[in-house]
């Protein structure tokens, strides 16, 4: 029976002491050293070095000041952070697509870009495609009394433009460089 049971429990130890602590020990030390960045969350500071969020997470900016990201199903939270799971056969979805739609809807720029009405799989999606943002421009530009076009230029150097998809927006920063305006 001791033949049996040494082993076994010295491969036990072993495997946890290895896949326990020192492969996630190599994997941060890698990551910090390679993308330092990243590994520490795509935090996105101010002038002033405060944290104001991440670059990969989206946030609720509420003002009509601020352009607005996607909704979120789970508040913008990252524990919560899931879809609806509403089908599209779903009336709650449709009624609540109905009033943001109805909330947002400006007669002079036509139906709501989908985007702004429709969360993503994670719910914490921060990009928004182009013409969705632009669609927020007259909002943002009465609230802050800013000139439109002022606000276009801004929309189009925040414009991310990856290898692979559609031009993209990151509403944080784009916020953060209307914030310097």
């Amino acid at each position: 029976m001791n033949t049996y049971v040494r082993p076994a429990l010295s491969l036990i130890v072993l495997m946890t002491v290895v896949t326990g602590a020192l492969y996630p020990l190599a994997v941060t030390g890698v990551a910090q050293l390679a993308f330092p960045e990243q590994a520490n969350g795509s935090l996105v500071r101010d002038e002033q070095g405060q944290v104001r969020g991440s670059a990969l997470i989206a946030q609720d900016f509420q003002s009509d000041g601020w352009f607005h990201a996607r909704p979120s199903a789970g508040a913008y939270a990252t524990v919560a952070s899931s879809a609806s799971n509403l089908a599209p056969s779903n009336p709650a979805l449709a009624e609540r697509v109905k009033g943001d739609a109805a909330a947002l809807y400006q007669a002079a720029l036509g139906p709501v870009p989908q985007a702004l009405l429709t969360t993503s799989g994670s719910g914490l999606d921060p990009h928004l495609p182009p013409e969705a943002v632009a669609y927020q421009i007259p909002r943002v530009a009465a609230a802050r009394q800013v000139p439109q076009a002022r606000l276009q230029a801004l929309l189009e150097q925040a414009t991310l433009h990856p290898l692979i998809g559609p031009p993209v927006v990151n509403v944080l920063a784009l916020n953060q460089a209307l914030e310097r305006l």
